[in-house]
């Protein structure tokens, strides 16, 4: 690996007056969501509950990385929530969903994968969230929880809290209309969704941290993702403190 490749990557994905390519071709252009075609069974989550709750600057002042977490389970109300929190449909507009978290251009490139340890009325296992449906979808029943953890460079809160999410980035569905730049984005689209739970899960009372320290290939692997087309970009626990 090149010393300079980060120095490389934003001086050939910058912006120069008169040098951005033309309008984007509208045939490349993938669904702005997917329905797993792995699922096993497909799960209805609660509806969140859009009202009440601690004001946003309360939550913001409390706001901590929580790294241990108590053996106890998520309520499936819970779970529902703090998807929803991430990237939940707030408006349809036509053919688009739009979401709690911006993307660049409404595109929505991230997806998200959930390790299931301890969630009631669920077993343990893989899960993608259903944006669409509002549900998930049960991808590999099992315990990933040292699997995870391993992926994570052997940082156990990921076996320790009660759900662990992986978000991928499916790069088309930005790179069709960006081009190279749109690894910036999406990168700033899974910052803003990860901030997004972190303060769900304050407000909720939950402990929450952020995992960028990953070996990508083994998330992928978990995941079922190739890591070119769908790829790992980044991972959060979350628990009962």
């Amino acid at each position: 690996m090149s010393e300079t490749i980060g120095d490389d990557f934003q001086r050939l994905t910058k912006y120069r007056r008169g040098k951005i390519s033309g309008p984007p071709d509208f045939t490349r252009r993938p669904p702005a969501w997917r329905t797993h075609p792995d699922q096993q069974k497909a799960i209805k989550l609660p509806p969140p509950r859009t009202e009440g709750g601690p004001g946003l600057w309360d939550v913001l002042n409390v706001r901590r990385s929580e790294r241990d977490y108590k053996p106890v389970a998520l309520s499936l109300q819970q779970l529902s929530q703090l998807l929803w929190a991430t990237q939940g449909v707030t408006e349809r507009i036509g053919e688009h969903l739009l979401r709690t978290a911006p993307s660049a251009g409404a595109l929505y490139p991230i997806e998200t994968y959930l390790v299931v340890n301890r969630v009631d009325e669920l077993p343990r296992g893989l899960y993608h969230y259903n944006v669409a449906e509002a549900g998930v979808s049960l991808l590999k029943e099992g315990d990933f929880r040292q699997d995870a953890a391993a992926a994570a460079l052997d940082q156990l809160m990921t076996a320790d809290g009660a759900v662990t999410f992986i978000w991928t980035a499916i790069i088309q569905r930005s790179r069709w209309k960006y081009s190279q730049r749109c690894y910036r984005y999406i990168y700033l689209d899974a910052g803003i969704i990860g901030e997004n739970l972190h303060l769900a899960a304050t407000a909720m009372g939950l402990g929450c941290c952020a995992i960028g320290a990953l070996y990508d290939d083994e998330v992928n692997h978990i995941v079922g993702a190739d890591g070119t087309e769908e790829t790992v970009v980044y991972m959060s626990t979350v628990g009962n403190i």
